[in-house]
């Protein structure tokens, strides 16, 4: 029971790293990511919160993965996009809400630590093995389906939410391109250290 009390507090305390991550990607306004970039476009389009379309638009993924993977839907995934939704609204609605950034270095500076943010978000909510973001789980379904390489899986989920964004007049920019070649590399450097950090906290190794 400590141990998976344990495993939860980790698995949230990403969640809330993550959801700083995006927020600030997206205070830059250089271009948000191509799943946030879509949520920020129905937000703008048809009203609602970013942190609301997070939760709707991981309903539909769930229901879609299910679909391609020709498997039961993962409804615990829920969780995960109920806990981060609310998360991103506090930091964009309140926390984050009066600020704007007008000069290109500080946007880029504010992008970069979002990214950082980002990285260590997912390196350390994926540790504890609960849940993954419907998004995550999309890529794993769209590669199960056409049996693809997990690379041609991503680029084609990515490029799909992409065209989506660009659809509803999500925000895609140069920070969109930053973040897509920065988030990989991050998220490898950041693994190992989630990891440990963890494994130290449960006394037992990770693998």
């Amino acid at each position: 029971m400590k141990k998976f009390t344990i495993r939860s507090l980790f698995f949230i305390f990403g969640l809330l790293i993550l959801s700083f991550g995006i927020s600030l990607t997206i205070k830059a306004d250089l271009g948000a990511g191509a799943w946030d970039a879509l949520n920020v476009g129905l937000e703008d389009e048809i009203g609602l919160t970013v942190g609301t379309w997070v939760i709707i638009v991981g309903m539909v993924l769930i229901v879609s993965n299910a679909l391609l993977a020709k498997e039961r839907p993962d409804f615990l995934a829920l969780i995960t996009v109920t806990i981060l939704g609310p998360m991103i609204d506090f930091w964009l609605e309140f926390f984050m809400a009066d600020w704007a950034f007008t000069s290109f270095p500080v946007q880029l500076v504010v992008l970069l630590i979002g990214v950082v943010f980002v990285s260590l978000g997912i390196a350390t909510y994926i540790q504890p093995k609960l849940p993954l973001i419907p998004i995550d789980n999309f890529m794993v379904s769209v590669q199960k389906r056409f049996n693809l390489q997990i690379t041609k899986a991503k680029t084609l989920t990515e490029a799909f939410a992409l065209l989506m964004a660009f659809l509803f007049g999500g925000p895609i920019g140069i920070g969109t391109v930053v973040i897509l070649f920065m988030i990989g590399p991050t998220i490898q450097f950041f693994d190992p250290k989630a990891k440990h950090v963890l494994g130290r906290l449960l006394g037992e190794e990770i693998r």
